[in-house]
């Protein structure tokens, strides 16, 4: 829309420039003008201010002039026209675009709110898109707001800090709450904030000292993530056991279906009845050639390699490993 109100623009500037380059040429060469009195009779036609002409006109000058009168009058209020759109349609344009995008995020149900988009906050949205998550980012800094900003990016500008923004990011309808905020005690407002407007959100915060863990849990974060620390471990882990962390590397869990290894079906996938079964009697291994690898437990638990005898219960998930065709056979299969 802006592309287009420039270019009507640029075609109004260059109307002017014709019209005001017609005259000064027509009074100095059709009517012997010098160049200075051939300007001041220009301008003066095309501005109708009024001014008496330098001497008496023939009958073909008062045509010409009567001409150039009529063309600048037109072409004039054509530019004017187009100008005043302009302005007034930027700051239009800016603001129907904001309505739109409150509107598609106040429509949002169990969504992500992801606060701040430095490093952190980016490797969070990636992931989110590739498991086609809704989500919306709240960032201060105008200029990423801006070059992110539309209806498939939905962002909030403003500061996570203030319930005022986090209730425009819908967080009152969220499920879960990332605060990747550069500094801890600003995560730290966010995630008592965001824990006293939604008791059920799933809070998940950045921390960069380890004095910050214990501060960040007891405001409410369900999990305190340092990825410097993370860093570090992954780092020496590849002198001690390089072989394993290579291969954990190479797990992929998003991206494209000809890439996951892993992959999570919960338990209203693989019973759609809701009866309760043995692992042994769900099969899965020769349905679709996945191993289970991991059991979470309705109550949160983690059991790795579960035994075939165990009994998946109503809310919980099964975490299984496979080559990227049988997690695919397996996704079809339970319309994962």
């Amino acid at each position: 829309m802006r592309k287009v109100y420039q270019s009507k623009i640029l075609g109004a500037i260059l109307l002017l420039f014709l019209v005001f380059l017609a005259g000064i040429m027509v009074f100095t060469l059709v009517y012997g003008y010098t160049f200075i009195d051939a300007l001041y009779m220009t301008v003066i036609t095309i501005t109708t201010v009024g001014f008496g002409e330098l001497h008496p006109m023939s009958p073909s000058e008062k045509i010409f002039t009567s001409f150039l009168i009529l063309s600048s009058i037109f072409i004039v209020g054509y530019a004017i026209k187009v100008i005043s759109e302009y302005i007034l349609s930027k700051s239009n344009i800016g603001n129907l675009r904001h309505k739109k995008v409150q509107e598609k995020i106040d429509k949002l149900q169990n969504h992500v709110i992801v606060c701040g988009f430095g490093r952190n906050g980016k490797q969070a949205v990636q992931k989110l898109e590739a498991y086609k998550r809704d989500y919306v980012v709240i960032e201060m800094r105008e200029e990423i707001v801006e070059r992110f900003y539309d209806e498939t990016h939905l962002f909030v500008k403003g500061n996570a800090n203030e319930d005022e923004t986090l209730i425009k990011a819908g967080i009152e309808r969220a499920s879960t709450l990332i605060a990747a905020l550069p500094s801890d005690a600003d995560n730290l407002f966010v995630v008592l904030s965001a824990r006293q407007i939604n008791k059920n959100l799933k809070i998940i915060s950045r921390a960069t000292e380890e004095t910050s863990y214990k501060k960040l849990k007891l405001a409410g974060a369900d999990n305190v993530i340092m990825p410097d620390k993370i860093g570090g471990d992954h780092m020496a882990s590849l002198v001690v056991v390089p072989d394993l962390v290579e291969f954990l590397d190479n797990l992929s869990v998003s991206g494209e279906n000809d890439s996951i290894n892993v992959e999570q079906i919960p338990f209203e996938k693989v019973c759609p009845n809701g009866d309760e079964q043995a692992i042994k009697d769900l099969d899965l291994r020769n349905k679709s050639g996945c191993s289970i690898i991991g059991y979470r437990s309705p109550a949160g638990e983690y059991i790795v390699n579960p035994e075939p005898s165990t009994v998946i219960k109503k809310g919980s998930k099964l975490i299984l490993i496979g080559r990227p065709n049988q997690i695919e056979r397996l996704k079809q299969m339970y319309h994962v």
